[in-house]
């Protein structure tokens, strides 16, 4: 009897905190200003999500910005080479391949610890425009080991075809990509404080 008072205890908890959250979710446009988005035409695809999860700000941003690793745990993710590394941000060459796609390209990284990864494509022969962004902030008072993710993701095929392909696959490999940095902080820091929710998502 008393496991379950506890366990009701707990879920009265985080539904009250979630819905902290969600009477203030994000407006669409709003957080594209954020980043700062350049117009999505017919062929761009983008993807934003608020997720509360069970790592500290400085949890997530530390997976999120060891870009040197991301071919160990990010898929598709072939090889993945960090150079001009400044305060602040720091360039990164990377090989991402998926069939029938093998290609590379540069991207510039933007850091701002423990609040923001940024990484724009600024050179390829995949990519007309891609923007991947991360931006941590406090979760829950009470649970230190929380945070809030805004997730971004934005991108545009050179390629028609590539686009056309990406439209079959997008979800699947956005919702990979998401999953891949929970599951690396799971392994550098163990199990979470608690379990994940989605706050907002849109996807276009």
């Amino acid at each position: 009897m008393s496991v379950k008072i506890v366990a009701n205890a707990k879920h009265v908890f985080l539904s009250r905190n979630l819905a902290q959250y969600q009477r203030n979710p994000v407006l669409y446009s709003t957080y594209r200003g954020i980043f700062d988005f350049t117009p999505i035409t017919k062929t761009r695809r983008e993807f934003t999500q608020k997720k509360l999860v069970g790592y500290s700000m400085h949890q997530l941003y530390s997976v999120v910005a060891d870009v040197e690793k991301y071919n160990t745990f990010v898929p598709f993710c072939k090889k993945s080479f960090v150079y001009d590394r400044k305060p602040g941000s720091l360039k990164a060459d990377l090989i991402i391949g998926f069939p029938p796609l093998n290609e590379s390209y540069t991207s510039n990284v933007k850091l701002i610890q423990p609040t923001l990864v940024k990484a724009e494509c600024v050179d390829g022969r995949l990519f007309n425009y891609l923007l991947t962004a991360w931006q941590f902030s406090p979760g829950l008072k009470d649970i230190p080991q929380s945070c809030v993710i805004d997730f971004m993701v934005s991108f545009e095929f050179k390629s028609l075809l590539h686009s056309q392909l990406s439209n079959l696959f997008f979800d699947q490999i956005v919702k990979q990509m998401e999953y891949a940095f929970i599951q690396e902080a799971e392994q550098r820091f163990g199990s979470p404080a608690i379990k994940s929710h989605v706050l907002v998502s849109n996807k276009s």
